[in-house]
């Protein structure tokens, strides 16, 4: 089996200049060795509230072949907010419907859900998951969406020879995969 490269992304100005210890990169990264049993490799970066820097990166994760891309941080509606800007910007297919679940999931335990932006969407080959900053509301939309990645992802890769497969453990999480 192939080891799928996924591609974490925090985006904070002041994570990126040192001032504060990431917590949702780590974070992200936690869920995914909770959850995968297939082999993966993280591709982390750190990139602050800058929509091309954001791009850039993303753009870049895609092109190193990462088939997966999870962002964290700048989602929210502070004018230095602009990860979804970024995200819609290299993608050339949006899904709402992931941002719609994180949202509906995170009213249950925030009234302030409503102000998340999460989104997603298909930059060549990677899915792109935009996901709060906070690791709990990180673990909480996880677990909400997970579910549908790893089929995604197939289906992002249909006509490859060698795809990408993400499995996982299903006494945690079980995957969606028509039969």
């Amino acid at each position: 089996m192939t080891t799928a490269l996924i591609g974490i992304l925090t985006v904070s100005d002041r994570a990126s200049r040192g001032e504060y210890a990431d917590g949702g990169g780590p974070a992200i990264r936690g869920f995914l060795a909770e959850v995968l049993t297939s082999p993966w490799q993280a591709r982390e970066q750190i990139v602050p509230d800058d929509i091309e820097a954001i791009a850039a990166a993303i753009r870049g994760m895609a092109e190193a072949g990462c088939c997966l891309v999870v962002t964290t941080g700048g989602t929210g509606p502070a004018p230095r907010d602009v990860t979804p800007e970024a995200t819609e910007q290299v993608c050339t297919k949006i899904l709402p419907g992931f941002g719609e679940l994180m949202r509906q999931v995170s009213l249950k335990h925030v009234p302030t859900a409503i102000l998340s932006r999460q989104t997603a969407g298909v930059c060549g080959t990677a899915l792109v998951v935009n996901l709060p900053g906070r690791p709990k509301s990180i673990r909480e939309c996880l677990d909400a969406v997970f579910p549908a990645i790893p089929y995604c992802v197939d289906l992002i890769h249909t006509g490859n020879p060698t795809p990408p497969r993400l499995e996982t453990d299903p006494d945690r999480l079980v995957a969606f995969r028509p039969k």
